[in-house]
């Protein structure tokens, strides 16, 4: 999958032209970066120079590419004056790389990294992937330590829960939001399925609850006995 970035540059003053650029600086520019993203999330980053997208993969694909072309920036120098500044399509995709794989912190690595051709080589992708594996690991790690001295779901961030999913693993700390009720007794985070809080006790199915025998069963309602007990009078009125 190869897209093209989005970009909208900025409005160059009417005296700046890009002919008028020296010739190296024509053919650096004419050059392109292709930037390969490993995972699902999409990134955006803004520039002076423009708007940049950077797809995630489609599923079932190994990656996904963006295509970066060279931009021209402006220094605006206070007086009046104005000086065109050429930026290579590599120096800009290493720009974005740098910015989205150090968003999670030191020596994070999201998964997006700038190819040395028009689209990823094996030995990338597998040294990409070994990076992102390394890194979710990592995260994993630092969601047990939180979770053993919290045991609260909200000290686990999206990231780690990501990370624990990619890696397939079934961590006590790891749950889908979407999947997840809030008790109205205690407002812990609870399934759906729960009959009874286990943090409050409240009754969230009552019908399961008596069914599995978390609640005694209903005592019989005295009206019900009265018909016995008019009965059982009649007949000792007749004797």
């Amino acid at each position: 999958m190869n897209t093209e970035t989005a970009v909208h540059s900025e409005h160059l003053p009417q005296a700046v032209h890009t002919e008028h650029l020296p010739q190296a600086v024509h053919s650096e520019r004419s050059l392109q970066a292709v930037i390969a993203n490993i995972t699902q999330q999409s990134y955006m980053a803004h520039r002076t120079y423009g708007t940049f997208q950077i797809p995630g993969r489609a599923a079932g694909e190994e990656y996904a590419t963006t295509r970066v072309t060279p931009r021209t920036a402006v220094m605006d120098y206070g007086d009046k004056r104005t000086i065109p500044l050429a930026i290579t399509a590599r120096e800009i995709a290493e720009d974005l790389c740098r910015e989205i794989n150090s968003d999670a912190g030191e020596n994070s690595f999201l998964g997006v990294f700038v190819c040395a051709g028009n689209v990823p080589t094996e030995d990338e992708l597998r040294g990409a992937r070994a990076r992102l594996e390394d890194f979710y690991r990592a995260m994993v790690a630092s969601a047990d330590r939180e979770w053993e001295r919290s045991h609260s779901f909200l000290f686990i961030h999206d990231l780690q829960r990501r990370a624990a999913g990619h890696l397939g693993l079934n961590k006590e700390w790891y749950y889908q939001v979407r999947e997840t009720a809030e008790c109205p007794g205690c407002g812990e985070r609870v399934k759906p399925t729960v009959a009874v809080c286990k943090s409050c006790g409240a009754v969230l199915d009552r019908e399961k609850a008596l069914a599995l025998g978390l609640l005694p069963p209903p005592a019989e309602p005295p009206g019900d006995k009265s018909p016995d007990v008019n009965q059982g009078r009649s007949a000792a009125r007749k004797q």
